[in-house]
C-alpha cells in the first residue's frame, strides 16, 4: 500500500509563507490596516525627507508599495526592495514595470537578518508591517545600522495593539476576529491567523524603542499612528567612538 505523505507546511511567518499569500497579500494589506497603510506610507516619506539622489532599502518591501513611494520621492536616486518572498516580489516587478520604475528600483530575494548590502552603503533604510515577522529583530535592526551611512536615516513602521478607549477596542475586535475569519473565508486560515497573532504579540512602543537602542540605533521619534493601531519609529545609526 502507498503511504500518502502529507506536505510540510511553510513555517508561519517565513517567505514561503508569503508566497502563499502572495496574490491577497495587497488586499489584506487594505484590511490589518483599516485601509489606512496608504497614509501611513506616506508619513514614512515625510519623516525621512530624503534627498532627490538618495539610495534608499525597503526590507520586507513584499509588492513593493512603500518601494514605489521610495521611488517617487528620490526621482534622482536608487532604491533597492529586499524581501524573502519570491512571490510576493514578482508582483512588485509588475508594478514597478507599469509604473516605469524598473530602471530605479532594484528587486532583491534576501534576508533581513543578513542584508548584501555592504557597510556604510545607503542612505536610509525603511522596513514596513516586516519587522514583527523577523525570527531575530535585534540582528535585522543591527543590520540595518550596518548598512546605513553615519547621518542616514532608518524608518521602522509597524502594527501594534491600539491603546485604551471606544477606538481601541473596535480596532482590536477587528484584528482579533474579523482579520482571522475574513482570512478563512479567503483559504488562508493559518495564514491569516498568524498574522494577527504577530500583531497582537508586538512589543509596546517604548519597549520597540529599547530594543532598536540597544541594537546600536538612536532614536530620533516615536509617533503614534491612529490610537495606536501603528508606530512610526525614525532612528540613526549609533556612531562609534
Amino acid at each position: 500500500m502507498t503511504q500518502l505523505v502529507k506536505a510540510e507546511l511553510p513555517k508561519l511567518g517565513s517567505g514561503q509563507m508569503f508566497d502563499r499569500i502572495a496574490p491577497r497579500y495587497d488586499f489584506v494589506n487594505r484590511v490589518l490596516s483599516l485601509g489606512l497603510d496608504r497614509r501611513w506610507r506616506r508619513r514614512v516619506i515625510k519623516e525621512l525627507a530624503l534627498a532627490p539622489n538618495a539610495r534608499v532599502l525597503d526590507v520586507a518591501t513584499g509588492t513593493g508599495d512603500l518601494a514605489i513611494e521610495l521611488a517617487n520621492a528620490v526621482p534622482t536616486g536608487q532604491v533597492t526592495g529586499l524581501d524573502p518572498s519570491a512571490q510576493m516580489l514578482k508582483i512588485a516587478q509588475v508594478k514597478m514595470v507599469k509604473r516605469g520604475l524598473e530602471a530605479r528600483v532594484s528587486l532583491v530575494e534576501g534576508d533581513a537578518q543578513a542584508l548584501p548590502q555592504a557597510n556604510c552603503a545607503i542612505d536610509a533604510a525603511t522596513i514596513a508591517f516586516g519587522i514583527r515577522n523577523v525570527p531575530d529583530r535585534p540582528r535585522a535592526l543591527r543590520e540595518l545600522a550596518r548598512v546605513v551611512r553615519p547621518g542616514g536615516t532608518i524608518a521602522v513602521l509597524e502594527l501594534g495593539e491600539a491603546r485604551p478607549g471606544w477606538f481601541g477596542r473596535a480596532a482590536r475586535f477587528h484584528t482579533h476576529h474579523v482579520v482571522p475569519r475574513l482570512g478563512a473565508l479567503l483559504s488562508g486560515r493559518r495564514e491569516y491567523r498568524y498574522l494577527q497573532t504577530s500583531v497582537a504579540a508586538f512589543p509596546p512602543a517604548e519597549e520597540f524603542a529599547q530594543i532598536m537602542r540597544d541594537s546600536g540605533l538612536d532614536v530620533q521619534k516615536v509617533i503614534s499612528l491612529t490610537f495606536g493601531v501603528c508606530t512610526l519609529f525614525i532612528a540613526t545609526p549609533r556612531e562609534v567612538v
